[in-house]
This record gives C-alpha cells, structure tokens and sequence, in this order.
C-alpha cells in the first residue's frame, strides 16, 4: 500500500497538478486578483457621438478610447459600442472625474504660428514621456520628415513669435519659437510645454496631453452623457452569498457521494479536486489579468460544476468494472471447482480455493473503464466549448456588447480545459489506486 502511494505521487500528472498548484497560489498572493466593476466599483460613462456612424468609425472609436485609457495607465477597463451612436465605458476602481475629460474629448491636435497652420495630430509620429519640473510641464514628441519641412519653412525668420498649440480648439500651450527653429533647417523634435497651479496640477495635465497626443484623434466629435459612481456593495454581498452557496454544495456534495457509494474516502479527493480548479482558474486569471467579476463567477461555478459530474462518471465507471471483474473471476473460480470435483471424484477432498487475481488484468481493467469514462468527459466537453467559443469570439473579435457573456464563456473554457487536462486526470489515477489496493 505505502508503495502505491510512492507510486501515485510520482505520477507525472500529479506532479504537474502539484506544479500549477503552487504557480496559482504564487501568482496569486503577488499579483492578487484582478476584479471587475461590479465587485470592486468604479465608473460609468455613457459617451455620445454627434451623429450615427458604420461599423469600421465605431471601430476606431473604440480603439482610440482603450487607446487612451491604456496609455493613461487605467486598468480594469471595458469599452464597448452601445448601438451606433453611443459608447458605455467602465473602469473599476476609478472616479469618474479622473477619466471623465480623457474620453469626452476629440484630441484634434494642430499648430499655428500667426494664422498659419504648421502642424496636425496625424503628423506625430511618437509621443516621449512628459517631464514635469516644478509648476512646468513638457511633452516631447517626433514629428514626420514632410511636417518638419513645412514647419520650417513656415518658421524661418520669426524667431520670437508664439506657436500657438490647440488641443479641440482650445490653447494649450504658446511656447516662442526657438532661434534654433527659425533658421529654415527642418528638425522632426517638437516640444508642447504649460505652467499648472502646482505640481500635481502640472504632472495630470501634461499626463493627459501625453496620452491624447499618443493616442490620436476621434474620427467625429463626442460627447459626455452621463457619468455615474458603480458601488462595490451590490458584488460585495454576491461574493459573501457566493462562498456560503459554495459550502454549502460541498457538504451536499459529500453527503449525496457518502450515500450513493458507502466510502467516506472518495469524499476528500472530489472536494479537494474542485478545490484545486478552483485555485487553478483564479491562478489563470491573476497571471492573465482576467478581471474576475459577476459573469466570471458564474463560468467559475459552472466549470466547477461539470468537474463534480465528470468525477461521478469516472467513479461509477471504475466501481463498475471493479464489480463487474469480481463477478466474473467468481464465476470462473466456480466453474474450475466443479470441474476438479468430478476429475478427482467425490470421494476425494478437492482444492477449491480460488487462485489469487493478478493486480496487472484488474488494473488493466480499470484503465479500460476510465478511458470509457474520459470519452465521455471529452465528448461532454468539447460540446460545452464549441457552444462558448462564439459568445467569447464575437465579443474579442467585434467589441460589441457582450462583456458579460464573453467574462462567462471565455472562464468556463478556461475552467473546462484545466480540469479534462490537469486535475480530472489526477481524480482517476487516484480512483485506480484506491480501488486496485482493495
């Protein structure tokens, strides 16, 4: 027995459970995990545009937004079109305030020196990181070879003169041309610079010229409609409901096991297999940045759920053929013992005991019956996949207004795929050994 348990441990697929355990609780206690607006709160942002546009504007649209969302250094962010007029944007964890300005605005940039206009936004070719020294500010940036040409030649010999530089219309800086720049050679290094009230004034107003400078413009004008604070309180009670449903399956779980199959033992490894992916998907989620909010609980739950039900499968697949070889080695002990009483005769004592069964044909058995078992589990799930990869496919690919279902899908294949290849493989060998030693 304490050789099969040797044996056990060694097994490649539990050290590979064992592996992944251990890189889950890590990447978990370091990194924590990522949760989404309805459990950690934030933002909401209802953003209009000024007129209905196609599918390939919208796209922009979205694209430039998680743009400067990501350039600005907002994590936990959802962007997606809400018709073909109108953007929801959530960010967890944020005030409104604080994002609000950063998506409500165009970000057409241009420059002018006199009535001139010596620069674009789609002239930019890279945005350096802003520096901030006192209550000044400055954003560097590269601009094309042709925009360096032209803003030459528009330069030369007006030294002193302001470049006055818009952001949606609105001057944002009037730094005086440098003589270095009025002398007609064109230079691609261009520099937008202000004065705030203080410094920290100075760091959020160069940090958001920096990220709209970065990002680009929208292709048409927006605006704000609504802004609103998400509580946390709404996800902090289905949390709290979450783990007390959750205990309060394991024990019906174990109390419908300790009933259907009479062993207490086969109790702790199916509990302690539902543990593991649970701690495996969380593991994925916080290496991956995955936000963890209502919807992805639920694929949590789900994916938990089908684990118990493919472990069920393999148990009744293994006691099965364990019952079905018992019977037969009986039969075929039966048939030997009537046969050895009529060559030796009745008066003669025949030996009768039955022959020992050799552990490798009773194993070999059970290998059978868990590969008709993992057919099964493998059928079931690539079933359940195939039906989640067009809710998370659409939702990736497309950006439409499916966050909730992609958060549900993309967590119940993550779920699924660790528990067919890392733990459910683990709850057979277990199986074989517990059985095979009785």
């Amino acid at each position: 027995m304490r050789q099969d348990i040797i044996d056990f441990i060694k097994d490649y697929r539990v050290i590979i459970l064992i592996v992944f355990l251990i890189a889950s609780i890590a990447s978990i206690s370091i990194s924590g995990i990522t949760e989404g607006l309805d459990l950690k709160g934030g933002s909401s942002i209802q953003i209009e545009l000024q007129q209905p546009v196609n599918v390939t504007t919208m796209d922009t649209v979205i694209s430039v937004l998680n743009k400067r969302l990501d350039v600005f250094g907002v994590k936990d962010v959802q962007v997606r079109p809400s018709g073909n007029q109108s953007v929801l944007v959530e960010v967890a964890g944020v005030q409104p305030q604080d994002v609000s300005n950063l998506v409500g605005t165009p970000g057409k940039f241009d420059a002018t020196i006199g009535n001139q206009t010596v620069l674009l936004g789609s002239d930019i070719v890279t945005v350096q990181a802003y520096s901030v020294t006192g209550n000044t500010w400055q954003v560097p940036f590269t601009i094309t070879t042709t925009a360096a040409d032209n803003f030459a030649q528009a330069a030369k010999g007006k030294a002193g003169q302001p470049v006055n530089m818009y952001l949606d219309n609105n001057l944002v800086s009037s730094p005086q041309l440098d003589p270095g720049l009025a002398n007609g050679v064109p230079s691609t290094d261009v520099e937008v610079s202000g004065t705030a009230a203080s410094a920290a004034a100075a760091e959020t107003q160069a940090k958001n010229i920096q990220t709209i400078l970065q990002s680009g413009s929208l292709p048409v004008q927006v605006s704000i409609e609504g802004v609103s604070s998400v509580s946390a309180e709404l996800g902090t009670e289905f949390v709290n409901g979450a783990l007390i449903a959750g205990f309060a399956a394991l024990l019906v779980i174990s109390a419908v096991i300790l009933f259907r199959y009479r062993t207490p033992i086969l109790v702790l490894p199916i509990i302690f297999t539902s543990l593991a992916e649970l701690v495996l998907i969380l593991g994925v989620a916080s290496i991956i940045h995955w936000n963890i909010d209502l919807a992805a609980i639920a694929g949590i739950i789900a994916a938990i759920g089908t684990g118990v039900d493919d472990q069920i499968i393999i148990t009744d697949e293994v006691l099965k053929g364990n019952r079905d070889f018992n019977v037969k080695s009986t039969q075929k002990q039966s048939r030997r013992s009537k046969k050895a009483d009529k060559k030796k005769g009745k008066g003669k004592k025949a030996k009768s005991e039955p022959k020992k069964v050799k552990v490798s044909r009773r194993i070999s058995g059970f290998r059978l019956r868990i590969r008709s078992a993992f057919f099964i589990i493998y059928a079931s799930a690539a079933t359940l996949i195939a039906a989640m990869l067009p809710i998370a496919y659409v939702g990736f690919a497309t950006g439409s207004g499916l966050g909730v279902l992609v958060g549900f899908a993309f967590t119940t294949i993550v779920g699924v795929l660790i528990g067919i290849f890392i733990t459910r493989p683990v709850y057979a060998k277990f199986v074989e050994l517990l059985v095979g030693t009785n």
